[in-house]
C-alpha cells in the first residue's frame, strides 16, 4: 500500500486526501483511520454544521473534499445540509460512500454527473430481513388476536398458518432480497427471485425476470418488494398486480414507496386481495396523517425503520474503512452505483 494518495498540486507536490466527514463518525472510526493519517486530512463536520480542518474552520466552499462519507447518522441531523453543500460545491470530489443502499434522491445524481464514484451499503439488509420475516410470521401466526385474546382474558386456541410449502416472490434480488430468501428458506419456503441477471442463484429456486411477474403471482403466497425507485418501478405493484394476487396472499415493501399504487392497495385490501399489507415505505413520508393505511385493518406499517437494527452501523462503518483501503491503493471500491442507473437514464 502507498504511504501517501492523493492530487498533484500546481507545485508538483502530492497532496494529501480530504475526507469529509461527521463528527460522531469520525469518532467511531478514528482509530481505523490512524493506519492511513499521512495520506488523509480529516474534514470534520460538527452537529451545528460547522467543519473544521486540523482543528481549524473551514467554510463549506474553502472545504474541498476529495472524498465523503455519508454515514447513516449523518442524513438525519442538522448538520447533512451543510455536509452535502461541502461536499457537492467541491470540484476534486472522486468517492462518495453512502450508508443509504437506494440512491433515488437527488443528490446522488449530482454526484454521479461530477464524475465521482458512488458506492452504497448494504448494512442494512440483515436487520431488514428480520424485519420481513418477523412481520410474515407476525400475521401468519395471528399474534394481533393472540394479544387481543390475552389482554381479554380470553383462553382461546388459535389455529395458525407455516411458512413451510409457501411461495415467495422477491423482487429485487440483491443483497436485501437474498437475505429475506435465506431466512425464508430456513422455514421451508419455495423462492421465486427477481433480477436482471437471469442466472440461477443458489438461494432461489427459480429466477425470473420483471416482465415475468403476472404470470407467477397467481401461484404466490409472499411478495416482498425489495426494488430501488426508478422510471421503470414507479407503481409496479398496481391494480392489475394485486387482481393477480391470490386471495390469502401478503404484501411486503421495503423497497420504496413510489413502488406501490397506494390508491390502488387500498381499494384492493378492501377486496381482500391481498389479505395483509407489511409497509415500511411510502410514497410520501411522514405518512399523511389523512391517509387510509393508518387505520386500515389489513395493513401494518412502520416508519421506514426496517434497517434500524442494532449492526447496522458496525457493517457500514467497517464498508467506509474497507472502501477507503481500496481506495489509497487504487483498488477497485465494493458496491460501486452504476452511472446510468443513478440517472436513470431511459
Amino acid at each position: 500500500m502507498p504511504a501517501r494518495e492523493g492530487r498533484i498540486g500546481l507545485d508538483g507536490r502530492l497532496s494529501v486526501t480530504r475526507l469529509l466527514i461527521f463528527e460522531p463518525s469520525f469518532r467511531r472510526v478514528e482509530a481505523g483511520l490512524a493506519a492511513h493519517r499521512s495520506a488523509l486530512a480529516p474534514l470534520v463536520v460538527e452537529e451545528s454544521g460547522a467543519i473544521s480542518l486540523g482543528g481549524e474552520p473551514v467554510s463549506p466552499e474553502d472545504a474541498r473534499p476529495d472524498i465523503a462519507w455519508a454515514s447513516g447518522e449523518l442524513y438525519l441531523s442538522p448538520a447533512a445540509r451543510d455536509f452535502l453543500v461541502a461536499m457537492l460545491k467541491s470540484p476534486n470530489l472522486r468517492w462518495v460512500q453512502s450508508a443509504a443502499a437506494g440512491y433515488d434522491h437527488p443528490m446522488f445524481a449530482d454526484i454521479v454527473r461530477k464524475g465521482a464514484k458512488l458506492t452504497t451499503s448494504h448494512g442494512q439488509a440483515v436487520g431488514m430481513a428480520d424485519y420481513v420475516l418477523a412481520g410474515v410470521l407476525d400475521h401468519f401466526q395471528r399474534w394481533p388476536e393472540r394479544r387481543a385474546a390475552q389482554s381479554g382474558r380470553a383462553w382461546t386456541r388459535l389455529p395458525f398458518r407455516e411458512i413451510l410449502g409457501t411461495n415467495w416472490l422477491v423482487i429485487g434480488f440483491g443483497s436485501i432480497g437474498q437475505e429475506v430468501a435465506k431466512r425464508a428458506r430456513g422455514f421451508g419456503a419455495r423462492i421465486v427471485g427477481v433480477r436482471r441477471d437471469s442466472s440461477a442463484h443458489p438461494l432461489a429456486d427459480q429466477i425470473i425476470s420483471l416482465a415475468d411477474i403476472q404470470a407467477v403471482l397467481p401461484s404466490i403466497d409472499v411478495v416482498v418488494l425489495c426494488l430501488p425507485a426508478s422510471h421503470e418501478t414507479r407503481h409496479l405493484a398496481n391494480a392489475d398486480f394485486f387482481g393477480a394476487m391470490k386471495t390469502d396472499s401478503v404484501l411486503v415493501n421495503v423497497g420504496r414507496g413510489s413502488l406501490v399504487d397506494e390508491q390502488a392497495l387500498a381499494s384492493a385490501l378492501d377486496r381482500g386481495t391481498p389479505a395483509h399489507a407489511l409497509l415500511d415505505v411510502f410514497e410520501t413520508e411522514p405518512l399523511p396523517q389523512t391517509s387510509v393505511l393508518w387505520t386500515h385493518p389489513r395493513v401494518c406499517l412502520t416508519a421506514h425503520a426496517s434497517g434500524e437494527s442494532g449492526g447496522q452501523q458496525l457493517r457500514n462503518q467497517a464498508l467506509f474503512l474497507n472502501n477507503l483501503e481500496r481506495f489509497i491503493a487504487g483498488r477497485p471500491l465494493l458496491n460501486e452505483a452504476d452511472a446510468d442507473d443513478v440517472l436513470d437514464r431511459e
